[in-house]
């Protein structure tokens, strides 16, 4: 089997004002996403996803034109099915050859950033080519399920601290989730200002319902050190992203202090952002976000660090379709996966780009039997929302 053709298109598509929400990322207006297909001359197409940024909206012009010029150059022609191989092509390029003779890896510039969401998109893809060649889902491939169905998270809650504990209960009504996560840091102009709607909301939810907060890395370490102290009594189940992913020491800074379990890794970039922080013992659970951490093949190398570092394995599934279910595959196969996370701001890229839907169960998600990821992506949706760069 030989590669035929690889693109990605990046696709914009509104969010309805009524349904946008306002963070410490401003108003979200759009949604953004770089959706990567990948063709054969065994006609097999797989898809991926890649991010230009953790939130909603990005420009992604950039990214879609290194996977567009930078990287099918070099796939084109070679078996899809070399997945290992092909993620150290576009990572060494143009070194690769000597890389893959020596053993050992030979990175450009690109060892971060755009470059290895690059990877993650078309990595996603062959997995998906793999999968469909041999009529077996993704996870079969990676170790097989370790259950039928996994436990999610609503992941929302920007809501104020008069509003914040009914917006939760809401997720817990609308489809029987029993964890829910929500949104503090720098956008409530304090740690005590966060404190008061977390407070609010474990009063409204009662004490069987789990409870997150990601302050999206808005906090310098006293202030994260402040929250936790403040919230020791709200049973949080964790606390994510307290400081600049840059910050790792900061990081474990906040863990060693925090009765407050840490979580974190939507920001970080390959295996070895992810080995550092097990290291340094600055978080309890690790979240890579398969659309920019390096794709399936990196995640599986991450989940190996969480298991050996008897850490846990949540990964960052605010994004599309894609990646998605690229995190859906990887957590149900991992020792340490155990949670899912399920966007409820408003997702059209999860929603409406495919024809199959991730739909929740009493607050469960099924782990699909279908070949590949087991998605088939709407032309038509990359038609109408394709961004012509």
């Amino acid at each position: 089997m030989k590669i035929t053709g690889v693109h990605a298109t990046w696709c914009r598509v509104p969010i309805p004002y009524e349904r946008q929400h306002t963070s410490d990322f401003g108003r979200v207006p759009t949604f953004d996403s770089v959706i990567v297909r990948v063709d054969t001359d065994k006609g097999i197409t797989g898809w991926g996803e890649a991010k230009a940024g953790v939130g909603s909206a990005a420009a992604c012009a950039g990214l879609a034109a290194i996977i567009n010029l930078d990287y099918a150059p070099l796939l084109v022609g070679q078996d899809p099915r070399d997945i290992s191989r092909l993620w150290d092509v576009m990572y060494n390029t143009p070194r690769e050859g000597y890389a893959i003779a020596k053993g050992h890896a030979l990175p450009q510039v690109g060892r971060r950033g755009l470059s290895i969401s690059a990877i993650a998109g078309v990595d996603v893809a062959l997995w998906d080519i793999l999968g469909k060649s041999l009529d077996v889902p993704v996870w079969r491939l990676i170790g097989g399920k370790r259950a039928d169905r996994m436990p999610a998270y609503a992941s929302g809650g920007w809501a104020d601290a008069a509003n914040i504990g009914p917006q939760l209960q809401g997720y817990c009504d609308k489809a029987g989730f029993r964890a829910v996560k929500m949104r503090v840091g720098v956008m409530d102009g304090s740690p005590a200002g966060s404190a008061a709607r977390v407070r609010a909301a474990r009063e409204h939810l009662g004490p069987d319902i789990k409870l997150m907060a990601d302050a999206h890395g808005t906090w310098t370490v006293a202030e994260a050190r402040a929250f936790c102290r403040m919230v020791e009594d709200c049973d949080l189940f964790w606390f994510e992203e307290p400081v600049n992913a840059d910050d790792k020491r900061g990081l474990a800074e906040v863990r060693a202090c925090s009765t407050v379990p840490i979580s974190t890794g939507e920001s970080e970039f390959t295996r070895h952002d992810f080995r550092e922080i097990a290291e340094l013992r600055g978080a309890d659970v690790l979240q890579p976000d398969l659309a920019i951490a390096g794709g399936l093949t990196e995640g599986m190398r991450i989940g190996a660090i969480a298991s050996a570092y008897n850490l846990r394995l949540a990964p960052h599934l605010w994004s599309g379709a894609p990646a998605f279910a690229a995190g859906l595959h990887l957590a149900v196969s991992q020792t340490s996966g155990f949670i899912l996370e399920y966007s409820l701001g408003h997702n059209p890229m999860l929603h409406d780009l495919i024809e199959e839907d991730f739909t929740v169960v009493d607050g469960h998600v099924e782990i699909p039997d279908r070949p590949g990821l087991g998605i088939t992506v709407r032309q038509s949706f990359l038609d109408e929302y394709g961004v012509r760069a």
